[in-house]
């Protein structure tokens, strides 16, 4: 017998739907309302059309109305949306959206394929922005199109820095924009743990988009063409993209009494059935389970709503299917970087508080010896005591779809992290290596769960030194010019087993390397030697990524821009120094570091930097995307120039000129010591919080590099005034009384009179027209003044971070150290 089946929304759910049960059955009568106008289109395609990658907008769609009704022989209705549902007669009434024309139709099944909506939040003035968008289907993207091939916006702001935002971001920059991504997370891409979000976020700096992080948005002005933040900064933009997340669409679910569930989205059992039988739900708008872990959650990713949409159509004709729930298996391409990730993160696993181990591993792409190999950052969670496999991140230039794909199989396949040494990979020089990635990840995994080696965490790094722990560089010493973890000594692994009598013998050590090889060595050398030794998972390689990598000032990023010949070398150079040069026009050496792993680089730079005169340049092309940090903080600590550092197709080029740029014949190679101002603050009176800001401002004006370093009571500048109560210890609710709640608690350091002092001296700032002491912290981060917390001194007085005002630093004396080595001027108030 021919049933009614209606369908409520194509794309990818509704019509793989449509197409499955069509298979199975000639006889069922199937309709599809679409609410726009197009019923199935490629909607992870959107931001290569609008940034020319795909240049035909016809590519886009999947199937037409015409395609699929000829195929299939569906009744399909776009433009026509289904405004509700009456379960008790099984009924659903429409309006056709262009001519308002209504009607009922009625069904003996019905799919919800209704997908997920961007969060549009309740800014001022956002509503009266003439150039915002959204980006979610093929109106979106021709709106936004025409606005830029017409229009020609210069300057765009991205909303969001999830994984439409960072695509957005991308394609606008590629089409001659400048983007900033504005987000009020810590991180880019929130599905990943933070230092492997933060490759990305590096990698699109060097491609010249500004990344405004823990940044909110307080409003829009000026029809959109301002944006102001939270800080109170004011940004000029021609187009603002909104891309913030999705919510379900699940206003049909909601008004005809369906279960709903987390976020809103509709609740299904494992056959896809609603809380009503006959109503079957896919796609955005449906809650899942996470594989690993059962809990619910949403997953908005086209495989589960294609899958989902044919697991759907399999049970309506008898079929014994399950949907046990999702990966999120989830990749996106930054630029000449891809991320990809699949299970659990690091995040999820502690919110969950399940057991688990970290690796981190920097493989090559492919054999070493073939070129174009390039690392991939990748990362392994799983349980230590079970095996279980619950989730991986990679981030490189090449091969992380295929690493991450193997071990979202692996888990699907309930396999151990042991097992995944025993996957029999293909390998040939121009794919992988003899050990590919994977099986790389399963060696280690193995170590740690046979007792081999114990390991230590980039996070746990600074607190092991801070409670005076030992960590044991055995990197070559020239490996060291491109940073180091501050504390630790050196002992190159050739030496370490002829000088373990200088290391003690009571008390742990911690081992670093680059990567982590050579680390596990030396933690098995020193732990047959009877010491307790953890070995730095991932070696210095992770360890830097979450440091700050921030090119040297006056360095330039170039993005897009190639230069092409020596004199346009120089004019550029010129204008970026605001000198006019003198130095003559000099030849390039090439060197080809491709295929090299860090510190290959690096070392290749050093070699061929000795036989260059001063003055003459040197071009190094590397395929290790992190070198692009690196090369920046190792000709600062050398004292030569980085003229520019780009990457094109994986490929990072960087030109660098023996010895300092300065005027004139003579070429210092010692870098400058005097262009940094620093300053411990341990005072918490308002007036020499009010003389410490003013001398920041006035020496960062002047275009020194400030930095002020809080300790003790001068940590009391840093308070909010308002902030999440937390629980302390009586010692730490004590420290924490007799610290100002904030600046506007702060006393006078004479003549305090009672708090009226305070007082007096504000109003007479107010009458001379100075800025209050609020505004000149606020000014004083606008004009780039770097403030750290001191780590030991907020443990002290019971001072959390959560307390503090945000943009602040958290770190040791080593880093205030580092700034005042640098420093021509270091105070102490």
């Amino acid at each position: 017998m021919a049933r009614n089946i209606v369908i409520v929304g194509g794309v990818a759910g509704g019509a793989s739907a449509a197409a499955r049960l069509r298979r199975w059955n000639e006889q069922d009568r199937i309709i599809m309302f679409e609410r726009g106008e197009h019923v199935s289109f490629a909607n992870c395609g959107l931001p290569y059309y609008i940034g020319g990658i795909i240049e035909s907008r016809d590519k886009l769609f999947v199937q037409t109305e015409k395609g699929i009704e000829d195929r299939f022989n569906i009744d399909v209705r776009p433009l026509t949306e289904v405004t509700e549902i009456d379960r008790t007669l099984k009924t659903v009434v429409y309006r056709n959206t262009k001519t308002g024309e209504t009607g009922s139709q009625p069904y003996d099944i019905l799919i919800l394929s209704p997908g997920a909506k961007p969060i549009v939040p309740e800014l001022p003035g956002i509503g009266s922005a003439d150039n915002l968008f959204t980006l979610r289907n093929i109106r979106d993207t021709d709106l936004i199109k025409t606005y830029v091939s017409e229009r020609c916006p210069k300057r765009a702001i991205v909303i969001g820095a999830g994984f439409i935002g960072l695509e957005m971001a991308e394609n606008l920059r590629d089409q001659g924009l400048g983007v900033t991504v504005i987000d009020r997370g810590e991180q880019v891409l929130a599905p990943f743990d933070q230092e492997m979000a933060k490759p990305v976020e590096q990698h699109m700096k060097l491609k010249g988009v500004e990344v405004l992080l823990n940044t909110g948005i307080k409003g829009v002005e000026r029809q959109g063409g301002q944006v102001r933040l939270d800080s109170g900064r004011l940004l000029e933009t021609d187009m603002i993209i909104l891309a913030i997340g999705v919510t379900p669409e699940n206003e049909l679910a909601r008004s005809s009494g369906l279960e709903l569930g987390v976020r809103g989205a509709i609740s299904v059992n494992e056959q896809l059935q609603t809380s009503d039988p006959s109503i079957y739900a896919v796609g955005d708008a449906i809650e899942v389970k996470d594989w690993v872990h059962g809990f619910p959650t949403l997953v908005s990713l086209a495989w589960g709503a294609n899958r989902q949409g044919r697991l759907a159509a399999d049970h309506i004709n008898g079929q014994q299917i399950s949907y046990k729930g999702a990966l999120g298996t989830a990749i996106i391409k930054i630029f000449d970087l891809t991320a990809a990730a699949t299970g659990s993160s690091e995040k999820t696993l502690k919110r969950l508080g399940v057991p688990y181990q970290a690796v981190h591993i920097h493989p090559q792409s492919h054999a070493g010896y073939y070129p174009g190999a390039s690392p991939i950052s990748l990362k392994l969670l799983f349980d230590p005591k079970t095996g279980d496999i619950f989730g991986a991140q990679a981030v490189g230039a090449e091969g992380v779809d295929k690493r991450i794909d193997v071990i979202a199989t692996a888990i699907r396949a309930g396999m151990k992290v042991q097992e995944l040494a025993d996957i029999e990979l293909a390998y040939a020089p121009p794919y992988s290596s003899a050990k590919d990635p994977v099986n790389m990840a399963g060696y280690i995994a193995s170590n740690i769960t046979d007792g081999l080696v114990e390991t230590m965490q980039w996070y746990e790094v600074d607190d092991f030194v801070r409670r005076g722990g030992l960590v044991v560089d055995v990197r070559d010493e020239i490996e060291l010019t491109a940073g180091s973890i501050p504390g630790s000594i050196n002992i190159p692994l050739p030496e370490l087993r002829g000088r373990l009598d200088k290391l003690p013998s009571n008390g742990e050590i911690a081992v670093s390397c680059q990567v982590g090889l050579r680390g596990y060595i030396a933690a098995r050398i020193l732990s047959q030697h009877g010491y307790r030794v953890r070995n730095v998972d991932g070696g210095y390689k992770t360890y830097a990524s979450m440091a700050d990598n921030r090119m040297p000032d006056g360095i330039s990023q170039l993005g897009n821009t190639n230069i092409n010949d020596n004199e346009r070398l120089m004019a550029d150079s010129a204008d970026r120094s605001g000198q006019d040069s003198e130095l003559p026009i000099s030849r390039i050496t090439m060197v080809d570091a491709c295929g090299l792993q860090c510190p290959g680089p690096i070392l290749k730079v050093y070699e061929a930097v000795q036989a260059l005169n001063e003055g003459e340049l040197l071009e190094i092309r590397a395929t290790d995307f992190g070198f692009a940090a690196d090369i920046g903080q190792w000709c600062q600590k050398m004292g030569h120039t980085l003229e520019s550092v780009d990457s094109v197709g994986g490929t990072v080029k960087a030109l660098i000129r023996k010895g300092n740029k300065i005027s004139g014949a003579s070429v210092s190679r010692q870098p400058s010591r005097s262009d940094g101002a620093t300053m411990v603050v341990f005072s918490g009176d308002l007036d020499k919080a009010i003389a410490s800001f003013i001398i920041a401002s006035g020496a960062a004006a002047m275009g020194k590099k400030v930095t002020m370093f809080f300790t003790f009571w001068g940590l009391g500048l840093l308070r909010k005034p308002e902030h999440p109560k937390m629980k302390k210890t009586a010692m730490e609710k004590m420290f924490g009384l007799l610290l100002p709640k904030s600046t506007k608690d702060l006393p006078l350091s004479k003549m305090n009179m009672g708090g009226l002092g305070p007082k007096m001296i504000r109003g007479v700032m107010r009458r001379k027209n100075v800025d209050s002491l609020e505004l000149l912290i606020s000014n004083a981060a606008k004009s780039g003044v770097r403030m750290i917390a001191c780590t030991m001194s907020m443990d002290i007085m019971g001072i959390r971070k959560e307390e503090l005002i945000d943009g602040i630093e958290f770190a040791g004396v080593a880093s205030y150290i580092g700034s005042a080595d640098d420093a021509g001027m270091n105070l102490f108030i």
